[in-house]
């Protein structure tokens, strides 16, 4: 479903005048229906990622979902792993050799995957800034029955990615969830992450696994920030 201005200026918690402001200059990607702009969830979460612009993971909270808690980022990144010293000299080989590392269901052929991601970096790049990359938050990575994981793979070299940023790219999280909707709240858990000093402070200097789950799992207990700085 698209949203409207309405729900994107919640979103992004900006008034509605803004959200226009934005289309109008071109800034924030729409689709126009009946002459009014609509926008992808996906699209918005990675435009305000690029742009440190604060969201709200409990807005992915549906009503339908009932008392059932938000999808955390803990648990996941346990499951996809912290991984070091990727391979990769350009886009396609990072991406190809972030996809042989991480943790996939027997069900999701790797090869498909990687030319899904290569189309989607083709379309604008997925970096974030800051030396980071999430691919392939526009067409979220679905798998009925699957754990829900994050992949945190950091490349041996850095690389070009196009970010809106200019800097070359030497961290990527890769989302693999059961559900459209859960993969929406994981990339707005990250999305808040990214925004804490510490956590992204220790993504950009490469840290310890350990300290890196530290510092999730602080966020995911509403702690205040205690990182070092990068």
């Amino acid at each position: 479903m698209h949203l409207t201005v309405r729900d994107a200026a919640k979103l992004l918690r900006r008034p509605e005048h803004q959200i226009y402001r934005w289309v109008e200059d071109g800034e924030l990607p729409c689709l126009r229906v009946n002459d009014q702009p609509r926008f992808n969830r996906s699209e918005l979460l990675e435009w305000a990622t690029a742009r440190r612009l604060p969201v709200d993971p409990e807005l992915f909270q549906d009503a339908e979902d009932g008392d059932r808690p938000l999808q955390a980022l803990v648990a996941p990144l346990i499951s996809g792993g912290i991984h070091y010293q990727v391979a990769g000299s350009d886009r396609a080989s990072a991406l190809r050799a972030v996809v042989g590392v991480m943790p996939l269901p027997p069900s999701l052929d790797r090869e498909t995957l990687v030319e899904v991601l290569l189309a989607r970096e083709a379309m604008g790049s997925t970096g974030v800034g800051d030396g980071i990359a999430i691919p392939h938050v526009r067409q979220p990575i679905a798998v009925p029955g699957a754990t829900a994981s994050v992949a945190l793979c950091f490349l041996d070299k850095p690389v070009d990615f196009k970010a809106v940023d200019g800097k070359p790219v030497h961290a990527l999280f890769m989302v693999v969830s059961p559900t459209i909707r859960a993969h929406l709240q994981i990339l707005a858990r990250l999305s808040t992450a990214l925004h804490d000093p510490g956590f992204k402070a220790a993504v950009v200097r490469r840290a310890p696994a350990e300290e890196i789950i530290a510092g999730a799992r602080r966020l995911e207990l509403g702690a205040p920030a205690s990182g070092r700085a990068p």
